[in-house]
């Protein structure tokens, strides 16, 4: 029969009470049983086609955006860092919009980031130091020409759409009226109590099952004791190469991240992290998307290992 130290049954055991507790305590984040439709999908199609449309020249993001009844007001590169924005403006359906581009490069999201979180003033939560900095500069930047009587709709892929967050979380907190804030293969910008504060927010993050950049920074499970994890916010889609997707939030989120634990970065992640990976995936969802259960091999071994035999007494 094997016996634990004291201090792995201590463990294990906040562990188990912490999941236990955001499982049946928040409810906000359990919302799993949302089902999309072909809409909804052309829609983020739609979104994902300005979100690639940031890599690419002034006069490309004008036609993009032009299909939509949006005007560029700015369109800039974010000097010191590797991202760009543009804000545009639809007067007849009074919105604006923020569209961040970030970078397809995972080894500037998973080798560059620092994994610190810092207080921020504007949204009075803690947040992601680096995607911070980026974001604070495009907020001024665009604070000025944000008309308080539009709502606001921000989008983003990979660091970009970490920094489309963070402007809609800065500008909700400042009492500008947010829309919905959709990202693509975007990383975690906050901890859980950030999260909470901002559970009002429509977000939506798709992802693609292979892309890691979602899970960055790491899940630290020594974490757990200080009750400072990284945590994601809204509503995950999981956008598989055929009809199929997959609904997750916060715990269950969480747990998909764990899957990857002994995954080593690769050509397929890579290629999964690209704007056009989760365009062609939005295309295929264009008639009859089905949802299916998301197939999980969450294990609290992943985290503490198996008991060797010198834990035997």
């Amino acid at each position: 029969m094997f016996n634990l130290n004291k201090a792995r049954i201590n463990f294990v055991c906040t562990v188990c009470l912490f999941v236990v507790c955001l499982a049946f305590n928040h409810t906000g984040y359990a919302r799993d049983e949302q089902q999309f439709t072909s809409k909804d999908f052309q829609h983020w199609l739609n979104a994902a086609y300005i979100a690639q449309a940031t890599y690419q020249s002034k006069d490309e993001m004008t036609a993009v955006l032009a299909k939509q009844g949006y005007k560029i007001n700015q369109f800039q590169q974010i000097q010191g860092y590797s991202v760009g924005y543009v804000l545009a403006t639809n007067d007849t359906v009074k919105k604006q919009l923020i569209a961040v581009r970030g970078t397809s490069n995972i080894d500037n999201v998973i080798v560059d980031a620092a994994f610190v979180l810092v207080p921020d003033k504007l949204s009075g939560i803690d947040i992601h130091q680096g995607f911070l900095l980026s974001a604070r500069d495009i907020y001024q930047q665009v604070q000025p020409e944000i008309n308080p009587e539009y709502t606001i709709d921000t989008i983003g892929h990979s660091l970009g759409g970490a920094d489309a967050l963070i402007l809609a979380m800065m500008l909700d907190a400042q009492g500008y009226k947010i829309g919905e804030v959709i990202t693509f293969g975007q990383p975690k910008v906050t901890n859980i109590s950030g999260s909470r504060k901002f559970q009002h927010l429509n977000i939506k993050r798709l992802v693609t099952p292979n892309d890691v950049v979602p899970l960055v920074p790491p899940l630290d499970p020594m974490d757990l004791m200080k009750l400072s994890i990284f945590w994601h916010q809204g509503t995950e889609i999981v956008l598989y190469k055929n009809n199929q997707y997959s609904v997750l939030t916060g715990i269950s989120s969480m747990r998909r991240a764990v899957d990857f634990l002994n995954e080593i970065p690769a050509e397929k992640h890579l290629t999964n992290h690209y704007m056009s990976t989760y365009i062609n995936h939005l295309k295929g969802k264009q008639d009859s998307p089905e949802k299916i259960d998301y197939k999980s091999d969450f294990s609290l071994t992943d985290w503490l290992g198996t008991f060797s035999s010198t834990d035997k007494k």
